[in-house]
C-alpha cells in the first residue's frame, strides 16, 4: 500500500512538472523535455505487461488532455510501455528482471541504469517526434530534436528518480 501511494505521489508530481513547467520551458527548438515517461520507466519490474500498458494508456490521455496534443503523447507511452517488458531483459539482464525490484541507479548501477534509461526514452522521443513531424524531408532536423530531447530527458529521470524515497539505498528495493 506504501508503494502505491509513493507511486501516486510520483505520477502526479511528475505530471504536473511536465504540463506546468516543461511545456512552458522555451529551450529552442531542438530540446523538448519529456519529464513524465520516467513514471513509466521507474515502476517495478514484476508488473504484469498489462499493467503496465495501462497505466502508459492512462499517463498519455492524461498529457494530451492537458496539453492537447492530439495523440501525440498516447502513442509514445503507450509505444514506450508495449516496449518495455521486452527490453528489460536485453538491457539489464535476465537474472535482474527474474529477482524483480525497481530499476534504480543505485540498485543496478550508473551504467546499466543510462542504458536503460537512454534506449528506452530514445524510442519514446523517436515515436513521439516522428509522429510531430509526419515528414521524411527533415529528417535531419527530426533526428537531432531526438538526440537532443534524449540527453536532457534522461538526466531528469535520473533526477527523478532521486526523489523517490530510498531511491538511494540499494538494499530497500531488491524485493518488493
Amino acid at each position: 500500500m506504501l508503494r502505491f501511494i509513493e507511486y501516486t505521489v510520483f505520477f502526479i508530481t511528475v505530471l504536473v512538472l511536465q504540463v506546468f513547467l516543461f511545456e512552458n520551458l522555451n529551450l529552442g527548438i531542438y530540446i523538448h523535455p519529456l519529464a513524465y515517461v520516467a513514471f513509466i520507466l521507474l515502476l517495478p519490474v514484476d508488473i504484469p505487461a498489462v499493467g503496465i500498458l495501462f497505466l502508459g494508456l492512462f499517463t498519455g490521455v492524461i498529457m494530451d488532455v492537458s496539453t492537447g496534443s492530439g495523440g501525440l503523447h498516447t502513442i509514445a507511452t503507450v509505444f514506450t510501455a508495449f516496449a518495455r517488458p521486452y527490453m528489460l531483459p536485453l538491457l539489464l539482464g535476465r537474472e535482474e528482471v527474474k529477482e524483480g525490484g525497481i530499476p534504480f541507479a543505485a540498485r543496478l548501477g550508473a551504467g546499466r541504469f543510462f542504458r536503460y534509461t537512454g534506449f528506452m526514452v530514445f524510442l519514446h522521443c523517436l515515436v513521439f517526434f516522428t509522429f510531430e513531424s509526419l515528414a521524411w524531408k527533415y529528417f535531419h532536423l527530426t533526428f537531432i530534436r531526438i538526440a537532443a530531447s534524449t540527453v536532457v530527458t534522461v538526466i531528469l529521470v535520473y533526477f527523478c528518480q532521486m526523489v523517490i524515497p530510498g531511491a538511494r539505498d540499494k538494499s530497500q528495493y531488491l524485493r518488493q
